[in-house]
């Protein structure tokens, strides 16, 4: 056996005191039952405390019930239980088990899971009979199924099981949140197992551009391969380099050729053979290129250098748009040394870290939790399923944003899961497939309009996604794995099995509902009193048939009824219907909103209003079809379209029957090019696919629609008469000079008034036919309308008897007359009831302005002068006496006035 060696690990000096806080001996023996363990990675919190627990590892007696360990991913609880089962000299299945989507081996005394699958057995055995502890391992990630399984747990302590013992295992020091949220439980901490590990600042000579969505710069990758090949000739040992995802993992790769060392790959998706000999010592050197998998849940053995790309992926999700995508971004400090930790498990080693000093001391402090940016359309159904539909209830380290729980629980109810704010039996259903609800969706109706296992396969296929290189025709990627009978490749395999399993979900019987008022009342959180009845897990077994049916194998599970959990015959066959009708119906019922049609001149426009670009490169433009259901697409940061990463041509007819729900026929009457326009229009979401002219609109839409012309293009649309431009700077001076109850006249204030005056009015034509300046005098009362000529008159009586036009238009009113014709004027009128002087623009004969006052008394006397010598000589026939004050005016010649 190899356990003797892993009972000398660090996190074994604190196995008593976690004991002892779980109430399970050791100390006083009075624990609450609950505990926070942190232990940094390598300290042995993942293999050895759970079998300490279970009483198989370090002489501790064991605890009652299985110890139920719970990690984020299939890869490291796979590997969790690969490791304690190898410690025991056992295979998995025997004492130690797992139990993640696609694969049940279960164990006598402990278990490991994904958090994904315990969430689906809380929901159906909330009471967890047979389970004595739980260990929420790698709660510092933040996951939002780890948060979720541990709020529902909590719900089952204090309700069902207050016997129920959980361990809240962080491989950081940040523990106060976990411990508050476990009723202030005790922290056990382990001191760090690792050795000195030397930092190495390793920037780009040059600077490179950021990465941008999923985007990384082609030469920062190249500089992080040359990093790799420095640290393999600097150090000894394997060297374990941290990217970002599968594509840069592969393309560092194809830069590596003829390195000293083997090259492995280890991401989510990679083959279970590569897991292995990732995880098991060798005696090659190796080099092993990892996304996040390997930061804290895996131990890669003979590691002594770590090269850090010090980028990560997170989640973003466009509510407004329906999209959700993957982002790159910098690495938090606390991910940064949980990376660089990985270089000190066994020896001395080193990190390299693709960035300054400087850098680092900019990054955030830790991850943002993954409730903050995913979907939270599966989580909404969860917490509905437990109950708790607004996850109100729910103690979880963090609430979910409003504004996702809103656009989460709006597609809950258009996929008919919950009704009134309360789960219904579809939406317990469609929760107990395993899948996001759009997807359950999408498998249930599937079946019923394609059959069982072409829906199966089509589902499969969106919920296992295919490498990017397979393209963005998904029908094409559908093909080619249905002709591979044994497949050889990682991705073929685990969509051959994610198949399978989902054809057995159809069979099985739905999920337990709520109980009547008459049975067994629920507690606070929405749990029963009661156990409903155990349901039985499938054993993936049999050999997928290409073109045919899937034929069950020896290892079935029984189902809940009994009865062997064998396929049943699907009730239709895709045979006979072309391959991108069937997959593109099961698309569009998972993504209806994503239905989209070509438009004019370039890219689509889905059914939720945004506008779509198939990728460079596409197989699917070369014909431009006029539809496509689309699959998977993304928004690239600061474009107004989102890309399409995969998509199915379907025709019309689909696209109507997948996403009927957002077929509608509307009259619609509105502004459009200039005019109203009144037509009955038929609708599937924001794509327009029929347009009639309506005959007889409604009048007051058609009000409303002139308003909103009116309002787009501005009061110009109106005749604006000479006399109505004058009025209206008239009421606007008044309006400035004395305020209310004069008008206001500027344009916001008329287009709110505009509505009263299209009484009569049904297209732009009309609109010129509108009185303005009979409506602008409508705005007056009866008191102003007596003065306005008094206050502000439209034209003003000078000495030489002519009536001048005085000009509202600028800030104050102008009067622009010949000097000539003011003689004898000592002052003009004052305007506004004698607040607001007249500006007299003193004009020369020929009309050019000569002089500007608001003081005519004091030109005479002091302006004058200079202009009468300035222009008498040009104008000597006109009259330019010496006292103006008591000449007589005139707009004539000296030689026509006689003088």
């Amino acid at each position: 056996m190899h356990l003797s060696a892993a009972e000398n690990l660090p996190v074994r000096s604190a196995v008593p005191a976690l004991r002892a806080a779980l109430g399970l001996g050791g100390g006083d023996g009075g624990g609450g039952g609950a505990a926070v363990l942190a232990a940094p990675p390598g300290t042995g919190k993942t293999t050895l405390v759970p079998l300490a627990l279970a009483g198989l590892a370090l002489g501790s007696p064991a605890a009652a019930g299985k110890v139920l360990v719970l990690e984020p991913r299939r890869l490291a609880a796979r590997a969790a239980a690969r490791r304690m089962a190898w410690l025991l000299g056992e295979r998995v299945g025997g004492r130690v088990g797992v139990t993640v989507r696609g694969e049940n081996r279960p164990g006598t005394r402990v278990d490991v899971v994904t958090t994904g699958v315990v969430l689906q057995r809380l929901q159906s055995d909330p009471e967890l009979a047979d389970v004595g502890t739980v260990i929420l391992d790698e709660c510092h990630e933040r996951h939002l199924d780890a948060d979720t399984a541990l709020a529902f747990l909590l719900d089952v302590r204090a309700a069902l099981r207050p016997d129920l013992r959980l361990v809240a295992a962080s491989a950081t020091a940040d523990t106060g949140p976990w411990a508050r949220l476990l009723g202030d439980a005790p922290v056990v901490e382990t001191a760090a197992a690792l050795h000195p590990v030397e930092t190495v600042w390793a920037p780009p000579d040059r600077p490179v551009p950021p990465p941008h969505g999923l985007r990384v710069d082609p030469a920062f990758l190249a500089h992080v391969a040359a990093t790799v090949r420095r640290a393999v000739a600097e150090r000894d040992g394997d060297v374990l380099c941290f990217l970002p995802g599968v594509g840069e993992i592969s393309r560092v790769a194809g830069m590596l050729g003829g390195l000293p060392a083997d090259v492995l790959q280890i991401h989510g998706q990679a083959p279970r053979a590569v897991q292995d000999e990732v995880l098991a010592p060798s005696s090659r050197r190796r080099v092993v290129l990892a996304t996040s998998v390997a930061e804290s849940s895996l131990t890669v053995p003979g590691v002594r250098a770590v090269v850090d790309g010090g980028l990560a992926r997170e989640p973003r999700t466009d509510h407004a748009r329906g999209l959700g995508s993957l982002t790159t971004v910098r690495a938090s400090r606390a991910t940064a040394e949980q990376r660089a930790g990985r270089a000190g498990r066994e020896a001395p080693g080193a990190v390299y870290r693709c960035w300054t000093q400087a850098e680092h001391d900019r990054l955030p402090a830790r991850p943002r939790p993954e409730i903050e940016l995913a979907d939270l359309t599966g989580f909404a159904l969860q917490a509905a399923c437990w109950g708790d539909p607004a996850a109100t209830g729910l103690a979880l380290p963090d609430p979910p944003p409003p504004a996702a729980m809103d656009a989460a629980r709006a597609a809950l109810r258009a996929l008919g899961a919950v009704e009134d704010g309360r789960v219904t039996d579809r939406g317990r259903r469609l929760a107990g497939i395993g899948l996001h609800p759009r997807l359950a969706r999408a498998l249930l109706d599937g079946a019923a309009e394609v059959g069982p296992r072409a829906a199966a396969e089509v589902v499969a296929l969106l919920s296992e996604p295919p490498p990017r290189s397979a393209g963005d025709d998904l029908t094409a990627t559908w093909r080619a794995l249905r002709r591979q009978n044994r497949p050889a490749d990682a991705h073929a395999a685990r969509w051959r099995d994610e198949a399978a399993r989902l054809r057995r979900s159809l069979t099985a019987p739905p999920a337990p509902t709520r109980p009547p008022a008459n049975e067994a009342p629920r507690t606070p959180a929405g749990l029963p009193t009661a156990d409903p009845p155990p349901c039985g897990e499938y054993q993936p077994g049999g050999e997928y048939q290409p073109g045919g049916e899937y034929r069950p194998g020896d290892e079935q599970g029984a189902g809940c009824d009994g009865r062997p959990g064998g396929d049943r015959r699907p009730g239709g066959d895709v045979r006979g219907r072309g391959d991108d009708r069937v997959a593109g119906t099961v698309v569009a019922l998972a993504f209806p909103e994503r239905v989209a049609r070509a438009r004019r001149g370039s890219g689509y426009l889905m059914a939720s209003g945004t506008g779509a670009v198939l990728a460079g490169g596409s197989a699917l433009a070369g014909a431009r079809p006029e539809w496509l259901a689309v699959a998977a697409a993304d928004r690239p940061a600061g474009s107004a379209s989102a890309r399409v990463r995969q998509a199915v041509v379907i025709g019309e007819d689909v696209a109507r029957a997948a996403a009927a729900p957002l077929l509608e026929t509307a009259d619609e009457v509105a502004w459009r090019d200039g005019d109203v326009a009144a037509r009955r229009v038929e609708r599937l979401g924001a794509i327009e696919l029929d347009a009639r002219p309506l005959r007889d609109p409604d009048p007051d839409l058609v009000r409303a629609a002139l308003l909103d012309g009116v309002r787009a293009e501005g009061l110009g649309l109106l005749t604006w008469t000479p006399g109505a431009v004058a009025l209206r700077r008239r009421l606007a001076f008044l309006r400035g000079a004395l305020g209310e109850p004069w008008p206001d006249v500027g344009d916001a204030a008329l287009l709110e008034r505009v509505p009263e005056w299209l009484a009569g009015a049904r297209r732009r034509a009309d609109l010129a036919k509108v009185d303005v300046a009979g409506m602008l005098r409508g705005l007056l009362p009866w008191e102003q309308a007596k003065r306005l000529d008094e206050y502000a008159p439209e034209r003003v009586e000078v000495p030489s008897g002519s009536r001048i036009r005085v000009d509202y238009s600028g800030e104050r009113p102008v009067l622009a007359v010949k000097l000539q014709e003011l003689f004898g004027w000592d002052a003009a009128p004052r305007l506004a009831g004698g607040r607001v002087p007249l500006v007299v623009h003193l004009l020369s004969p020929a009309g050019r302005p000569a002089a500007v006052t608001a003081d005519l008394a004091s030109f005479w006397r002091e302006g004058y002068r200079a202009v009468r010598a300035e222009l008498r000589g040009r104008y000597p026939k006109h009259p330019w006496p010496e006292d103006p004050a008591t000449a007589v005016p005139t707009k004539r010649t000296k030689r026509a006035s006689g003088s």
